[in-house]
């Protein structure tokens, strides 16, 4: 008698720190997230903030701009500063007209963002998205370790290295280089790249954009020279192996 299969382990819920100086947008937030499943813990400034992350070691942060006294973008660097958890996912919660400050959440290693009003239920898709990307690689061809040049890519431990040296990527600038390495030599549109390497069928492209330039500043010789990942201009984006010369009739003026 054939028997059953054991149902597989549920996976472990993750632990989320929220930190937003509106009572309500914390509750609602934090709400939405504990029914999906995860373990929440809130904070209502930045310095707060700061201390729940060091004694709870989240697994990803939703991160408020305007808070008081320590503001998000301080946050946000001294995540990063954080030599155990470099990587760390961050998801930015943003007013609509701060685009210059979306941008410099981007450019200090933000995940994604939402921009206020937001509906709940898209942040918790947004955020189970960068949790399952983030998590180890499931079996098979995408967790094999990449190569290219002296760039080394482990997919199951989540660490990449140039030259020997371990590279300090965020989870969305090593879901990117890992994607490029595996189609060297292949253009493709910021679009593309949104869909394919993060699943966002939506956005604002100039996420992509940011990303692909923090990842240049940590793989390139001179970033304002890129030599792997090269701009197609009017197309996007194409990863270059070191040891292959780029195709001619390309353009590599185009916004970097």
């Amino acid at each position: 008698m054939n028997q059953s299969a054991a149902p597989a382990e549920p996976p472990e819920p993750a632990r989320i720190l929220v930190v937003d100086d509106d009572p309500t947008v914390g509750e609602v937030v934090a709400g939405y997230l504990a029914r999906a499943g995860h373990l929440v813990d809130r904070a209502e400034d930045g310095r707060h903030g700061l201390e729940l992350a060091e004694r709870h070691r989240p697994d990803l942060v939703v991160l408020d701009l305007m808070l008081p006294g320590l503001d998000g973008l301080e946050v946000l660097r001294r995540l990063r500063a954080r030599p155990d958890r470099p990587d760390l996912p961050v998801v930015l919660l943003t007013a609509k007209g701060d685009e210059a400050d979306r941008v410099l959440g981007l450019e200090l290693g933000a995940d994604d963002y939402v921009t206020k009003p937001f509906s709940p239920r898209e942040l918790v898709l947004r955020v189970r998205s960068i949790l399952r990307r983030a998590g180890a690689a499931a079996p098979g061809p995408a967790a094999e370790p990449l190569r290219s040049g002296d760039l080394a890519l482990d997919p199951r431990a989540r660490r990449a290295h140039r030259g020997g040296r371990e590279l300090a990527l965020t989870s969305r600038e090593f879901e990117l280089l890992a994607f490029f390495l595996r189609h060297p030599a292949t253009v493709f549109s910021r679009h593309e790249l949104m869909q394919r390497v993060w699943g966002w069928d939506f956005g604002d492209l100039s996420t992509v954009t940011v990303h692909v330039r923090r990842l240049r500043e940590k793989i390139e010789d001179d970033p304002g020279a890129p030599a792997l990942i090269s701009t197609v201009w009017g197309v996007g984006y194409r990863y270059d192996p070191a040891d292959a010369q780029a195709p001619a009739g390309t353009d590599d003026g185009g916004a970097r």
